[in-house]
């Protein structure tokens, strides 16, 4: 099993019921092993795999959920996308489910001291590293801050951009002000970035 497919059991919280978490990004290597192709760019299988759009994160959670026999959480039909609440498969987390996740009970910017837990502009090298080089939080997750962003469920803002959707956690190039527990960032589903990444969730 890859080390990306390795879920964590995050506890409920107010407004949150209890769900499961990938301890790191989707890498290279699983994604290769799933849909059989990698994006353009090359690199180590342990890299978190980035220049994903929305929509392929979509269709690899339900590949991952065929692949392991699990209930497809995703209906994409007439370019949208409807979210199975009660299927036991892989999907990207909710937004609030992410924070809850990377924050594990601490309430400040970062659950560690920055260079510990995160690659960032600072100490990257200008490039992106392996999954889980850098020290975990509590609750055992790599790389929720720093490194690549990660694909949310939610869109940003309904009444203003449409159906842009929501990216948290900072990335390789990101200034130290935009790794952070709550920063927020936004991308149109059909684009792709070279430092966004996704990780896969579960309900418990």
């Amino acid at each position: 099993m890859d080390n990306s497919e390795r879920m964590i059991a995050v506890p409920a919280c107010e407004g949150l019921e209890s769900f499961r978490l990938a301890a790191l990004p989707v890498t290279r290597g699983l994604y290769a092993e799933i849909i059989g192709r990698c994006p353009a760019g090359g690199g180590d299988d342990r890299l978190p795999v980035t220049d994903v759009t929305w929509w392929d994160t979509v269709l690899f959670c339900n590949a991952l959920s065929a692949r392991d026999r699990l209930t497809a959480v995703y209906r994409v039909e007439d370019g949208r996308v409807t979210w199975d609440r009660g299927a036991d498969g892989y999907r990207l987390p909710s937004e609030a489910e992410w924070e809850h996740a990377c924050r594990a009970g601490t309430s400040g910017p970062h659950y560690g001291p920055l260079d510990e837990v995160a690659w960032f502009r600072d100490n990257s090298g200008d490039r992106l590293r392996t999954a889980g080089d850098k020290v975990p939080n509590a609750w055992g997750f790599h790389d929720m801050l720093g490194n690549a962003w990660d694909w949310c469920w939610d869109v940003y803002d309904p009444r203003a951009l449409g159906g842009y959707r929501v990216l948290r956690g900072g990335g390789w190039f990101d200034e130290r002000w935009s790794c952070r527990a709550s920063a927020r960032r936004r991308s149109h589903p059909s684009l792709t970035l070279d430092d966004v990444g996704f990780r896969v969730a579960r309900n418990a």
